[in-house]
């Protein structure tokens, strides 16, 4: 039986790892803490966790009886937590993007902050299991990939060495729920009264994700942004309360065979758990992926060859947060992949 410990464990991700943890054989949730919830039980704070009969302790009480911690806190708190964790022992999954970037300069731009522990970058494993299985499986440290991360790499790097054949960068316009921009504390960003009946782009150029889609895409394909240029990338906040839907624009050099596009994610899909590739002429939508670990992955092309569109759709509270760090913590402790997951 694995220990568990969530830091953090009433912010939505800590929220939707206890939902998703109850249905775990494997694990026994040893310790949960909430700086706000200190000292009231789980199920009297969230009725709805009904199973959960522990108190919330202080985000930094003794979690020596542990044998993995979800980090499900704030950046900064993330940066100065981890190094003390892993001192004592612990294995971590950080559910933060503290520790996603390897350049620092590229971190403090994007996230405001400078980085305390840069010694732990290298060893680190990026928490995306379709590409990096190997590693995490062996981590002391995962750093669980970002929402939009997560959705825009599982359409982009099946298709490896094709991407070297754009003539433009990638234009990656992502929607998501109210959850994918936060949710910790309302702002003029996500209070209802902005969201609901409403849809607007957002942090525009800015955005933390995309230096993290655009490292590991030129980690793991031929896409240079010296060539093509970076990673446009644009976040939607919709009126909704979770999932997210991206639509990935491509542009090759040559003709390109509907063929070599459907094969790659076809064979992509049959060798993942959690990847469903939709037939020709199939695009997906919010409602197939939604409470689920899922990724669904279509695409389409003009009639030229040469420009395709990629659409994937996963739940950001679950492929892009929770569940994808359930699906870690399951490799890292050589447990079924799918255990715990839908």
């Amino acid at each position: 039986m694995v220990r568990i410990g969530i830091i953090g464990a009433a912010g939505l991700s800590g929220r939707e790892l206890l939902y998703l943890l109850q249905h775990h054989e494997e694990i026994s949730v040893e310790l949960v803490t909430s700086s706000k919830y200190q000292g009231q039980k789980v199920n009297d704070v969230f009725p709805e966790l009904n199973s959960y009969t522990q108190i919330f302790q202080p985000n930094e009480t003794d979690v020596s009886g542990c044998d993995l911690v979800f980090l499900a806190i704030p950046n900064q708190a993330s940066l100065e937590r981890v190094p003390k964790l892993l001192n004592q022992g612990l294995r971590v999954i950080d559910l933060s993007g503290a520790f996603r970037l390897r350049d620092t300069e590229v971190f403090s731009k994007y996230y405001q902050l400078t980085h305390s522990a840069p010694e732990l970058l290298e060893e680190s494993a990026f928490g995306l299991p379709e590409f990096f299985r190997e590693k995490i499986s062996a981590a002391k440290m995962v750093a669980n990939p970002g929402c939009y991360a997560t959705g825009a790499l599982l359409g982009l790097l099946p298709l490896g060495e094709l991407l070297g054949d754009l003539d433009r960068p990638p234009i990656i316009d992502a929607k998501s729920g109210v959850s994918g921009a936060g949710g910790r504390v309302e702002d003029d960003v996500t209070n209802y009264v902005s969201v609901n009946e409403n849809f607007k782009a957002y942090k525009t150029f800015s955005h933390q994700h995309q230096p993290e889609i655009q490292q590991y895409l030129e980690d793991l394909s031929l896409y240079r942004s010296a060539n093509t240029g970076e990673v446009v990338f644009t976040p939607h906040l919709l009126p909704l309360n979770r999932g997210i839907l991206s639509t990935i624009y491509l542009h090759f050099k040559k003709v390109v065979s509907p063929g070599e596009i459907r094969g790659r994610f076809s064979e992509f899909a049959e060798s993942q758990e959690f990847i469903h590739f939709l037939g020709a002429g199939v695009l997906p939508d919010l409602k197939m992926s939604v409470n689920s670990n899922r990724c669904m992955i279509g695409t389409d092309s003009d009639q030229t060859g040469k420009n395709w569109v990629i659409i994937t759709s996963i739940d950001n509270l679950v492929k892009g947060a929770s569940g994808q760090a359930i699906q870690n913590m399951n490799l890292m402790f050589g447990l079924n992949e799918t255990q715990g997951l839908l």
